[in-house]
């Protein structure tokens, strides 16, 4: 088997372990709660304390880490993960738990920005969209492995016991990765200002711009999904099936989204895939006015997810296309963009809730993502990088790291 595709699979495996962190609390809430004799409110916090300690901390350890070999930071990310997954699996009250989530938010933050990076930076020229979205490929599996997996095991025995699962699964990402993968120094020394480049290359702020708007209103159909399908079929009843699906496809829809841009590049790649976004919030909007069958809504919200889970894998690969010197920091700004784009997600949904209806929700969205679109519409970068197929990171700087195949 190449030796790429067991460090590959480390960084899958590693994204499981992250994206099941980061969303199993919802369905442990209520037992965290009961057991820390806390209200749900207040164990809800944890979501957003783990939130705001990746969004923010993702940019700031990425100029900090960017200068270290990938390997490290990958390796030392995750035990600092599993040992704070290990510190919420016997945490005795709320603020050590909620303090334990912020150190996990920030682990999660170094080993997700490098993951992006090594994934782009050790893949086979003209693979590397392909390699991004095996990365992608693994937050979306934990919607429908990694978090009901955790629940049921949080049932069975205690919520502890699902932390505890979180860190083992971590912990084998990062055995892996020290024993496989390839020999990525990180980026060569260069001044503080050389390294916080990305923060004035417009390119890369219209892509973080434009991953946020992407976050704001695909994100805010998702969120707001259960009273969106309560409104158009008078009940929820068919919501886990929903979400089951939404996974089931995300998951190829994330490997498509990695195919089209190694094909077509990622301009072209990102202009598809957002279009399709778009007009697939604009159906939805149509399926829930006309209160369509329980068939028509699902087979919309398939097509939903298709383009949604699609769209990652371009946005990584143009925000490195226009920072090819300084991807790590490039795609932390960009991860950065998604979380925000998340938070506002919920906070626009639930205004449009509350002033208007559930049927609403999809036709904000859909506006959402055409400003996305138009926003996103230019080159950025070399041309070579974001017009067509063809290697992401300069030449000198795969000179310098190294890639493929090559020996530790």
């Amino acid at each position: 088997m190449p030796r790429s595709l067991f460090w590959l699979t480390a960084l899958f495996i590693a994204t499981l372990a992250l994206g099941t962190d980061e969303f199993v609390i919802a369905g442990v809430l209520n037992t965290v709660a009961a057991d820390l004799d806390v209200t749900a409110g207040e164990a809800g916090q944890l979501v957003t304390g783990f939130a705001l300690a990746f969004a923010l901390g993702a940019p700031v350890l990425a100029v900090w880490l960017d200068r270290y070999p990938r390997r490290l930071v990958l390796a030392g990310g995750l035990a600092v993960f599993v040992l704070a997954n290990l510190g919420c699996a016997i945490s005795p009250d709320l603020t050590t738990l909620f303090t334990l989530r912020i150190v996990a938010g920030l682990a999660a933050a170094a080993v997700s920005t490098t993951a992006f990076a090594a994934a782009a930076e050790g893949a086979p020229e003209g693979k590397q969209g392909t390699y991004l979205s095996v990365v992608t490929a693994g937050l979306t599996v934990a919607l429908f492995t990694g978090v009901p997996v955790g629940t049921l095991l949080a049932e069975a025995l205690s919520w502890r016991s699902t932390f505890v699962l979180i860190a083992i699964v971590a912990a084998v990402a990062a055995v892996i990765t020290l024993a496989t993968m390839p020999h990525l120094p990180g980026a060569a020394p260069v001044t503080l200002g050389e390294r916080l480049a990305p923060l004035r290359n417009a390119g890369v702020l219209r892509m973080v711009a434009a991953i946020f708007l992407c976050g704001a209103g695909g994100l805010m159909f998702y969120t707001y999904l259960g009273p969106i399908t309560a409104y158009t079929l008078g009940t929820d009843a068919a919501l886990p099936v929903l979400l089951l699906i939404v996974g089931l496809v995300g998951v190829a829809s994330a490997l498509l989204g990695g195919h089209l841009t190694d094909k077509h590049g990622p301009r072209l790649a990102r202009l598809a895939i957002l279009g399709g976004h778009a007009l697939a919030l604009a159906l939805m909007a149509v399926l829930v006015v006309a209160h369509a069958p329980v068939w028509a809504f699902g087979a919309g919200v398939a097509i939903w997810s298709t383009f949604a889970w699609a769209l990652n894998p371009p946005m990584q690969a143009s925000t490195i296309a226009a920072s090819p010197e300084t991807p790590m920091i490039a795609v932390s700004l960009n991860i950065s963009g998604l979380y925000l784009g998340a938070a506002a997600a919920g906070a626009l949904g639930g205004l449009t809730l509350e002033r208007l209806d559930a049927g609403a929700i999809p036709v904000v969205g859909a506006i959402v993502l055409v400003v996305a679109w138009i926003v996103a519409a230019p080159a950025v970068g070399p041309s070579r990088h974001d017009e067509g197929p063809g290697p992401l990171i300069s030449q000198g700087s795969r000179g310098l790291r190294g890639g493929g195949d090559g020996g530790i």
